[in-house]
């Protein structure tokens, strides 16, 4: 008995040196990281902002704790006042192969099956995160590589850009080979931040996962390090040798955090806790400032994981619980017909607003007739309605199930005829008509984008719905929507306001220079360069342009045959001509400005490729380089004078074709040097 005893109060002072030293561990942790975000805070005070939060003093004490604790520990973050890690960039991302397949979980939306799945095991139930998955690999303490999930079998190597998310470790204490897997995310408030610096409303990011991947996969780490990308880990691939370490995640969790990490926020649970689980994350969403999508339960136990094996699709450890879909009830107003491109006649609900997921909906898609006569639509049904994946809403149910709606038997945007075709069994309605005007949408579309009239709030979404309700059947037709104004200001989605800037967008759009005209028209093989070229050579002459013959048109350098002849077609066909000639009489052609002649660059080509740093894009540098005299075209001709791209020593087809030519190829710095800028 004395033995037993002994042993126990020895084994109890054994597990109480280790909970000691854990929390030594967590809690010079959280100081590296507490003394991380205060000095940067002083930093960017004193530096950014001339004012002081602490004294030199002060800085200099805690810098030296920070780099004191660095040391003892082992861990250093990549935003530590003590590194500084260079910016770099690079010419693509190299693709790499992942040691083993990152397969997805199956999935569920059923808090009943989180249950059943546990059974008598323990679990861990945590975010799902809705950003970019990625595999970081350290050698001997430091990070040598980071992968993109890519396809889950091949991924893109991103090391340069890890380096520079806000919360990841460049060092760590364990310094045996250590793989995990994380989500890279922006967070909601970093998103709408950057988007606020964004004027243009069509350039602003949809969403953070998209401005998350965007930011993650940049040849330019500069510019990843501007977009504050977080990283949270929440699986531990291989430590060492041992590749189930800890046994349990909960243990791999609290080990990770003690090498630096931000770990995925999770609980531990029981069949019979799982529920009360999921409330608290449920309820935690609403003002979680993290992308997530839903919550993920694996099995605790890691080697009881692994021996169930996996199915065709998915592994047996673990499963994805998705969010179950509001839904409310509601009356159908009316079924709005929506004609596309492809002629298909899409039907669209209309019903009373409701709330789901934090919006206000009164529009759901109901793709075809096969579905309109399987819920048995009616005009003033008490319908059922859900954002499918808490985005796109649905209608879910038909309590009422009158079925009086009425099929058109003309399309709403051409008054041609329509049929029902089945095609693999569903029902379809098509317009007929060969040419509808819905079906030439693109042409509107192309005719009011930034580069063309630039008529902002004329999306593509609301020229179909203009075109569907007959407004439009010619590039005339945009310049008198005022003769729909009560329509319009009453159609969902607008208003009186998004009406009036609408009309003062349109009116704007007026005063148009020549080459801007050109390229609005769609032309085959004509693009702005193009367009300015041809212009340019006719002295902004319309008729002269217009008219313009294949031979003189393939007088002018960058002109080949196919784009003289896609020009000439187009205003040699009578159809275009009389809406060409319509067109004009609603437009005020402007004079072009005189470009700087004096510059070292005018009357020189260039040809661009390649990213580019300096500017947004390559059409800014197009309009830079246009500023001052010279000209852009598409491809390297002996009449080019530079090619630019950053990265001068690619085997690309233009470098190769410059090289052939005798063509100086420079980089954007070099540009800038020719420029004397």
């Amino acid at each position: 008995m004395e033995v037993i005893k002994e042993n126990y109060i020895e084994g109890s002072k054994t597990d109480m040196k280790e909970n000691n030293n854990q929390r030594n561990i967590e809690n010079k942790t959280e100081r590296i990281k507490e003394l991380v975000e205060l000095l940067n805070k002083a930093g960017k005070a004193y530096y950014q902002e001339a004012r002081e939060i602490m004294s030199n003093k002060e800085y200099d004490e805690l810098y030296d704790e920070l780099s004191s604790l660095e040391k003892e520990t082992g861990m250093v973050l990549s935003n530590s006042p003590t590194v500084n890690v260079g910016y770099e960039v690079l010419s693509s991302l190299p693709k790499v192969n992942h040691e083993a397949p990152m397969l997805s979980l199956d999935k569920t939306k059923s808090v009943d099956e989180l249950s059943s799945f546990l059974k008598d095991r323990e679990g861990i139930l945590s975010w799902k995160l809705d950003g970019l998955t990625v595999v970081l690999t350290y050698e001997n303490g430091t990070l040598i590589q980071a992968v993109t999930r890519g396809n889950g079998e091949v991924g893109e190597l991103i090391t340069n850009n890890a380096k520079v998310f806000v919360n990841i470790p460049i060092n760590i204490p364990f310094k045996e080979q250590l793989i995990i897997r994380g989500e890279a995310v922006i967070k909601y408030s970093d998103f709408e931040k950057i988007n606020n610096t964004i004027d243009e409303e069509s350039l602003k990011y949809k969403n953070p996962r998209n401005l998350c991947s965007g930011s993650v996969r940049q040849l330019n780490n500069k510019i990843t390090a501007e977009r504050n990308v977080h990283f949270f880990a929440f699986t531990l691939v291989k430590a060492g040798g041992d590749e189930v370490y800890l046994g349990t995640i909960d243990k791999q969790f609290e080990f990770l955090k003690e090498q630096g990490f931000s770990v995925v926020e999770h609980k531990k649970v029981t069949k019979d806790t799982v529920a009360d689980n999921v409330s608290y994350f449920a309820k935690a969403i609403e003002t979680f400032d993290v992308p997530s999508d839903g919550l993920v339960l694996m099995f605790n136990d890691i080697e009881y994981g692994k021996t169930l094996g996996r199915t065709a699709k998915f592994p047996r450890n673990g499963i994805a619980f998705k969010w179950k879909d509001e839904t409310a009830k509601t009356i159908l107003k009316e079924i709005e017909w929506s004609p596309s491109r492809t002629g298909l006649i899409n039907p669209v609900a209309i019903f009373n607003p409701v709330e789901l997921e934090g919006t206000t909906v009164s529009r759901a898609s109901v793709h075809n007739i096969s579905i309109v006569e399987g819920l048995k639509l009616g005009i003033g049904d008490e319908i059922e309605v859900y954002k499918a994946n808490m985005i796109i809403p649905q209608i879910s149910e038909n309590h009422t199930k009158s079925g009086n709606l009425i099929i058109p038997d003309k399309c709403p945007a051409c008054g041609g005829a329509t049929e029902i075709r089945s095609i693999n069994d569903v029902k379809s309605l098509y317009c007929t008509n060969p040419e509808c005007v819905a079906k030439h949408v693109k042409k509107f579309t192309h005719f009011v984008s930034r580069d063309a009239l630039n008529i902002e709030g004329l999306s593509e979404e609301t020229l179909e719905k203009f075109i569907d309700h007959g407004f439009i059947h010619s590039y005339r037709d945009i310049f008198h929507l005022d003769d729909h104004e009560e329509t319009i200001v009453n159609m969902a989605g607008f208003g009186r306001k998004s009406y009036d800037n609408l009309v003062a967008a349109v009116e704007k759009s007026r005063n148009v220079i020549l080459p801007k005209l050109i390229y609005s028209l769609g032309i085959l093989n004509i693009g702005l360069a193009n367009a300015k070229v041809i212009c340019k050579e006719f002295d902004y002459d319309i008729e002269k342009t217009v008219n313009a013959t294949m031979e003189q048109l393939m007088e002018i350098d960058g002109i080949g045959d196919v784009i003289a002849e896609s020009f000439v077609d187009y205003f040699r066909n009578t159809k275009n001509r009389e809406e060409f000639e319509i067109l004009l009489k609603e437009l005020k052609i402007e004079a072009v400005e005189e470009t700087n002649t004096e510059s070292p660059i005018a009357g020189k080509t260039f040809v661009v490729t390649g990213s580019v740093e300096k500017f947004q894009n390559r059409k800014e540098l197009q309009a830079f380089i246009e500023s001052r005299g010279g000209k852009v075209t598409g491809s390297v001709t002996s009449k080019t004078d530079y090619l630019i791209n950053n990265d001068t020593t690619s085997n690309s087809s233009k470098n190769k074709k410059a090289k052939e030519l005798g063509i100086d190829i420079i980089s954007e710095d070099m540009f800038m040097e020719l420029l004397g800028e």
